[in-house]
């Protein structure tokens, strides 16, 4: 919270749902897909109830992420106290997102996730990943337990248009968020509580770079 006050001289509310979503700004990202229906999310921003952190780069031929850049910036404008966005996003910024933020919030297009290394640090410091399965996250995610899904699982081959399956996983979004992350977040302090233990149970050890090492020693060299 000081560390965005001090860059941005806004000063969040460190008793208010944090969410963090900090990575390069390609289109299939999505970093904006959370103000799809602004009449429904626009209230939660206004009230402080739900606070967003963004950062993020667009490659500088990426209009399109050149424009979803704009979108949040834009966003922040408007809701001033809730929604930021950091600019020259760098590893200490990732850093503080990746351990400060409540929620570690990931929506690309499945199966268009790379990895999805980010979320892995955030989990093992206890940040709650709500994110699509894709990357990592299906292999990590126990729903309710140590973070959520959304979007069941279909992606880019399970609808006819790309805007047939952002409007879907907006929907998903919103679902999870407001029936599950947010009363657990305000009214279950202790299950959020175990959660995080969880997250950092499940995933400290099972994504670790010593793993990851080892597996492709075992597998590519020993087999």
């Amino acid at each position: 919270m000081a560390f965005v006050e001090k860059r941005t001289g806004v000063k969040l509310d460190a008793e208010k749902l944090l969410i963090g979503f900090a990575r390069r700004a390609a289109p299939y990202k999505r970093s904006n897909l959370i103000f799809t229906d602004e009449k429904l999310i626009g209230p939660y921003l206004e009230s402080g109830k739900i606070q967003i952190i963004f950062a993020g780069k667009a490659h500088p031929n990426d209009y399109t992420g050149k424009g979803i850049i704009s979108d949040i910036v834009k966003m922040a404008k408007k809701y001033p106290n809730s929604v930021v966005f950091l600019e020259n996003y760098d590893m200490e910024i990732g850093a503080m997102l990746t351990r400060g933020c409540d929620i570690w919030l990931n929506n690309p297009r499945r199966p268009q996730e790379a990895s999805g290394t980010s979320g892995m640090k955030a989990a093992m410091n206890g940040v709650l990943n709500c994110s699509i399965l894709d990357g990592w996250w299906p292999e990590a995610c126990i729903h309710g337990v140590n973070g959520w899904q959304f979007g069941d699982g279909l992606g880019v081959d399970d609808f006819d248009t790309l805007e047939e399956l952002d409007k879907h996983d907006a929907k998903a979004l919103y679902k999870v968020l407001l029936e599950e992350v947010l009363p657990t977040y305000y009214e279950n302090k202790s299950k959020w509580e175990e959660m995080m233990r969880k997250s950092i149970e499940t995933t400290q050890e099972k994504f670790s770079a010593a793993r990851m090492v080892k597996e492709y020693y075992d597998l590519m060299y020993t087999k």
